[in-house]
């Protein structure tokens, strides 16, 4: 009884075990053990289409269509553009400005790739999704932006914000390289507290917005006198008038230009004063120059010169952004194609167990085999149904983290997609065959980073120099001209004979004003001296060290780059010898496979034995999947180390600003 009830529950796992792969997900052809790992020959899955014509002739690829179809796309995404904002609008100052709405949608990119309920993607695919997907490249594009208002910022006289130009990773931590504002903004968290840097020390910097500035007001004031001597009444009553106008700007020079106009009326009753309204204006004319602290374009521009390297800093850093993430979507796309044709492996050693458990029952009917051998069998079938268990679900975890990699927003229809890898194979690459010395040296040409610290380095140079202002003693010399006007017609009740030779209205009183018939002319100077200078002197002297300690920084990169090269180099070198063996062992478990199937049918061997070839083999293909998966990685790697990821993808910087991919290589 127990040996009827055993074949009939193999019988319905078989059934069961069919229909879950019918309904599974259709997985590519793995390549044969013997398919070299630096092959670019690609195993591409078919997907139905009807024919045209019944010529024979060479069809293009899943992939090379798919492509065709990508350039033939009338859907035009919008590019990513923020304009700093300007008008001619004398009130444009004076009104918020905001940026374009953010564009949460995938691109259409994303739509051509998809073909009966599955995403087809090539590794160039992939990585053009990235560049207009990802949301680590989306969040760092406004950084360009940011930069740009910090130059805006630093043209008014104030000092650099800083821009965060801290290189992410969705699913990894990433490279901090921050490029701060100046010593009254930028600042960062120490063991004993808040440690304030001296980039950008020195004398203040005056606003070089102009300014302008109205005051008035209107006065009426009753005073009772005690003594009428001296206004001739008992009740003074005065009305006045004034308006006070001042323009001022500096210069870069430390130049500060100052015009003030003030304008007064003055009407009372009392029948002393001989002029009445009396009308009165002044006119003034201000300059004022630093001569020691504070004098020169070096120490009064040099936020603008912090802010324009934070933006050429900030540029660099978006292409380290870049480069990280198509790295990043490199590795998940080859950790895909490695769970992919692991996948596939685990279903063939089933497919193999289940036929060889169907045979064997056929035989135990028959009597040729005993019970136990079937037993044997449906373990095998358990062990291989478990195995792919395992193995489609990794597949179904790097299917979410590059699908996570390569989407704006989430959309259901997409997130249970299957992604189907069209290129299962990566090219040759051409720094394997390059020495150590000669991928150093690439790498110090082309790692962005190199170029961040050198310009970092020349922040911290040019600090020395424009910290240096602010231990000068403050010497100003200034000169002033001024004119003056007064105007009113005679008073009607003055009783002691009152005459005048003033003009009587206004426009006498602005003429007299800028007539030079009543100048004023000065000039002087001011000199302030802290006669121990504590402060300046420390922080100069502080700068100096953190300026040592930059240059120590800048060699500790270099170190750490000559060193990243060559552990890239050795793990490359590393991951292919690995191939190597896994390859040698595939192709020996594949021949022992096939003979072992020819005994097993001459009746030399069991199908135990087969069994126990076919595991191995699984095991053999599988060493090699992981082998070429982690070769592939290790190029991608090394492309990362010698800072020509973007140059061997064909990724154009311009396109990735943009988040729009108008070339594909």
């Amino acid at each position: 009884m127990n040996l009827f009830r055993t074949p009939v529950q193999a019988v319905a796992a078989i059934v069961l075990l069919q229909v879950n792969m019918a309904l599974a997900v259709e997985l590519p052809v793995a390549p044969s053990p013997t398919q070299e790992a630096g092959s670019t020959t690609q195993t591409s899955p078919a997907v139905p289409s009807p024919s045209v014509g019944s010529a024979p002739s060479p069809q293009p690829t899943l992939a090379e269509r798919m492509r065709q179809e990508q350039r033939m796309s009338a859907i035009p995404p919008r590019p990513f553009h923020v304009d700093l904002p300007h008008s001619r609008n004398p009130f444009s100052p004076y009104i918020p400005s905001t940026a374009p709405p953010l564009d949460m949608n995938n691109s259409p990119r994303l739509e051509n790739l998809i073909r009966d309920g599955k995403l087809y993607i090539t590794l160039q695919d992939a990585i053009a999704l990235a560049i207009e997907n990802n949301l680590d490249l989306a969040k760092f594009r406004y950084n360009l932006p940011i930069a740009q208002t910090d130059i805006q910022r630093t043209k008014a006289g104030s000092p650099a914000n800083g821009v965060d130009t801290s290189v992410v990773q969705s699913s990894g931590s990433g490279f901090n390289s921050s490029s701060g504002g100046s010593s009254s903004s930028g600042f960062s968290a120490g063991n004993g507290g808040i440690v304030t840097s001296t980039l950008g020390a020195g004398t203040a910097v005056p606003p070089f917005d102009p300014y302008l500035t109205f005051r008035g007001y209107v006065d009426h004031n009753v005073t009772q006198l005690a003594n009428q001597s001296q206004y001739g009444t008992p009740i003074f009553k005065e009305n006045t008038i004034q308006a006070i106008a001042n323009y001022s700007q500096y210069f870069a020079l430390g130049t500060g230009v100052s015009v003030e106009y003030q304008g007064f009326r003055d009407a009372n009753n009392s029948p002393y004063i001989g002029i009445n309204p009396e009308l009165y204006s002044n006119f003034t004319l201000q300059i004022t120059q630093p001569l020691l602290a504070g004098f020169g374009l070096s120490t009064n521009e040099r936020y603008i010169r912090i802010a324009k390297r934070n933006a050429q800093i900030t540029d660099l850093a978006f292409k380290t952004q870049v480069i990280a993430t198509v790295t990043q979507v490199e590795n998940y796309y080859w950790d895909l194609v490695g769970a992919y044709q692991d996948a596939k492996i685990k279903e063939r050693a089933l497919g193999f167990a289940n036929q060889t458990l169907s045979d064997d029952q056929k035989q135990l009917k028959l009597n040729a085999i005993p019970a136990m051998q079937v037993m044997t069998d449906e373990a095998a079938v358990a062990t291989a149904e478990g195995n792919l268990t395992v193995a489609r679900a990794t597949l179904r975890l790097n299917e979410l983290l590059i699908k996570n990699a390569l989407t704006k927003s989430d959309d259901p229809f997409i997130d249970d997609m299957p992604v189907i890898p069209l290129d299962l194979q990566g090219a040759t690459d051409p720094n394997d065959s390059k020495s150590i010395d000669e991928l150093i040296e690439a790498a110090e040409k082309n790692r962005p980073e190199v170029a961040i610290y050198q310009m970092e380095a020349a922040k911290q140079k040019q600090a020395l120099k424009d910290i240096n202002s602010e231990l000068l003693p403050i010497l100003n010399m200034y000169g002033v001209y001024a004119g003056k006007g007064t105007a009113g017609p005679i008073n009607p009740n003055c009783t002691a004979g009152c005459t005048s030779d003033l003009p009587t209205g206004f426009t006498g009183m602005f003429e007299n004003t800028f007539n030079n018939s009543s100048p004023e002319y000065q000039v002087g100077m001011t000199l302030s001296i802290n006669l121990r200078n504590r402060q300046a002197k420390a922080d100069q002297f502080r700068a100096v060290l953190q300026y040592r300690q930059s240059q120590i920084s800048a060699e500790q990169q270099q170190k750490n780059i000559r060193f990243d090269v060559r552990n890239s180099k050795y793990a490359l070198q590393q991951a292919q010898a690995h191939v190597d063996a896994a390859k040698k062992a595939a192709d020996l478990a594949q021949r022992t496979f096939d003979i072992m199937k020819q005994e097993v049918k001459l009746g030399a061997k069991s199908s135990s034995d087969a069994l126990a070839a076919q595991s191995a083999l699984a095991v053999a293909e599988s060493t090699l999947d992981a082998a070429q998966t982690a070769y592939e990685k290790a190029k991608v790697d090394i492309d990362r180390a010698t800072g020509s990821t973007l140059e061997r993808t064909g990724v154009l910087i311009d396109d990735a600003k943009s988040g729009i991919v108008t070339h594909l290589p």
